[in-house]
C-alpha cells in the first residue's frame, strides 16, 4: 500500500511538472509567433509565464512596443482562462479550437502620454483623408484639434485601468476601464473572436451590438481647457466644433439631423453615459440615413430623430493662388513664389515665405526662425499670430514671396 501510494504521489508529482512545463513551452511558441506576426508595427515582451491547474495562463510585467506610439503599452497581469487545463493545453496546440467560453482578463494597464504621441512618419502622410468627425476644437486657430499634449496640460499623464474579453456560447462582451478617462463596453449577441483572424469578429454575427461610452467627468474637463485656449466662451466653442463636425460630414455626403447636433453638444459639454447600437455589417455600421427608431441612448433614455441625411459633398474651397495663371518664378521684376533651399532658409527669416509638405498641406505666413531639424512659420489668425513648427524633413517644396532679380 504504501508503495503504491508514492507510485501515485510521484506521477501525480511528474503530471504536475510536465502540464506546467508544456504550458510554459507552449506558451512561448505561441508567443513568439505572435510577435513575428507584428514585428512590422511593433515588438512583444510578454514577461514572466505562469499557469494554473484550473486552466489559466498569466503574463506578468509585459509590455507592448508600437512603433507607431513614442510611449509602450505596459501590462502588469495578463489572465487567459479556458475553465479547464486539457481544454488550455488544447488551445495553446492549436488556436483555433478555442471551447465555446473563455475569458481574458488585462490588469495594471498603463501609458504614459507624450505632446507628440504618434510618430512623425505616421502622421505624415501622402493620402489625402477627410476632416475628422470627432475633434473638438483645442486652439486660437481653429484648425488645431484636441491632442496628447492637451490631456497632459489638463493634468491627465497617461491611460491606466483594465481590460476585459469575455467569450460565451451567445454573445462576445468587450470591457475597457480607465481610471480618468471612463470606460467603454461592447456587448454582442451571436459574436465570436477568433485570435488566429480577429477582423472576422466584424462579420461574425448579423445582430446589433450594444456599445455604452462613459465618459468619468472628462468632457466637462476638456469643453472647459478647449474652450479657453481658442479664446472663446463655451457656447461660442461648442458653435465651432458643430460647425467643424458638419463640414466633415459634408465631405462624406452627409448632414445631421438637428437632435444629433443637439446630443453632440449635450455630451461635449456635460458628458455622461452615451449608449449605441450598431451593426459592423452594414452601411455606417448601421447608423440610419433618413428617420428611423432611435438607435441611441443619453443616461438611460432613447433619443429620437438622430440619423443622418443624404448630401451632395461640399466641394474644398479653391485657393487663391490655384486661380492664377502657373508661371515658373516671376518675371523679370514682377513679385512670386520663387524656390528657395531650406539650407538657407536663415537668411529669409522674417520674409513671407510658403511650405510645402510631404502630405501635401500648405503653410503659409512669416519665417520667425529655424534651427537644424525645424523651422517656425508664423500666421495671422483672428487678429493674432499662431505659430507652427515644421520638421525640416517633412518639407517637400520652400519658396519665398519676392521680386525676381533676372534683368
Amino acid at each position: 500500500m504504501k508503495r503504491l501510494l508514492t507510485l501515485l504521489v510521484f506521477l501525480a508529482l511528474a503530471g504536475y511538472l510536465a502540464f506546467k512545463g508544456g504550458v510554459w513551452w507552449l506558451a512561448d511558441q505561441r508567443l513568439s509567433e505572435a510577435d513575428q506576426a507584428v514585428d512590422d508595427i511593433g515588438v512583444i515582451d510578454p514577461g514572466s509565464i505562469r499557469s494554473g491547474l484550473e486552466g489559466s495562463l498569466t503574463l506578468i510585467d509585459g509590455h507592448y512596443e508600437d512603433f507607431r506610439l513614442s510611449q509602450p503599452v505596459r501590462i502588469g497581469r495578463l489572465s487567459f482562462e479556458v475553465g479547464s487545463p486539457v481544454a488550455l493545453v488544447n488551445a495553446l496546440l492549436d488556436p483555433s479550437s478555442l471551447p465555446s467560453q473563455w475569458r481574458l482578463r488585462g490588469e495594471k494597464l498603463s501609458m504614459a502620454l507624450d505632446d507628440a504621441l504618434f510618430r512623425n512618419w505616421v502622421t505624415a502622410t501622402d493620402e489625402a483623408e477627410a476632416p475628422v468627425l470627432f475633434a473638438p476644437v483645442c486652439g486660437p486657430d481653429h484648425r488645431q484639434q484636441l491632442g496628447s499634449g492637451d490631456l497632459l496640460r489638463l493634468g491627465v499623464l497617461g491611460l491606466a485601468g483594465e481590460v476585459l474579453i469575455r467569450q460565451e456560447p451567445e454573445s462576445l462582451y468587450a470591457e475597457i476601464t480607465t481610471i480618468e478617462t471612463g470606460s467603454v463596453e461592447i456587448d454582442w449577441p451571436g459574436a465570436r473572436l477568433n485570435p488566429l483572424d480577429p477582423e472576422a469578429v466584424l462579420t461574425s454575427s448579423t445582430q446589433p451590438m450594444t456599445v455604452t461610452i462613459r465618459d468619468g467627468g472628462l468632457m466637462r474637463r476638456i469643453s472647459a481647457y478647449c474652450s479657453r485656449e481658442a479664446g472663446l466662451e463655451t457656447a461660442d466653442w461648442t458653435r465651432t466644433v458643430m460647425d467643424s463636425f458638419r463640414m466633415a460630414l459634408a465631405a462624406r455626403g452627409f448632414t445631421p439631423s438637428d437632435q444629433l447636433i443637439a446630443l453632440y453638444r449635450q455630451w461635449l459639454t456635460e458628458g455622461g453615459e452615451l449608449g449605441l447600437e450598431l451593426s459592423p455589417g452594414q452601411p455606417l455600421w448601421g447608423v440610419p440615413v433618413g428617420a428611423a427608431e432611435p438607435f441611441v441612448t443619453y443616461n438611460g433614455s432613447r433619443v429620437p430623430d438622430v440619423y443622418l441625411s443624404a448630401a451632395d459633398p461640399e466641394p474644398e474651397a479653391v485657393p487663391t493662388e490655384a486661380m492664377e495663371p502657373i508661371v515658373d518664378g516671376a518675371g523679370p521684376g514682377q513679385a512670386g513664389w520663387q524656390l528657395a533651399e531650406t539650407d538657407n532658409a536663415a537668411e529669409l527669416t522674417g520674409q513671407t515665405v510658403r511650405v510645402t509638405l510631404a502630405n501635401g498641406n500648405v503653410v503659409e505666413g512669416r519665417l520667425a526662425g529655424i534651427n537644424d531639424d525645424r523651422m517656425e512659420v508664423v500666421r495671422l489668425v483672428g487678429g493674432g499670430e499662431v505659430a507652427y513648427p515644421i520638421a525640416i524633413r517633412l518639407i517637400e517644396t520652400f519658396e519665398v514671396w519676392r521680386r525676381s532679380q533676372n534683368p
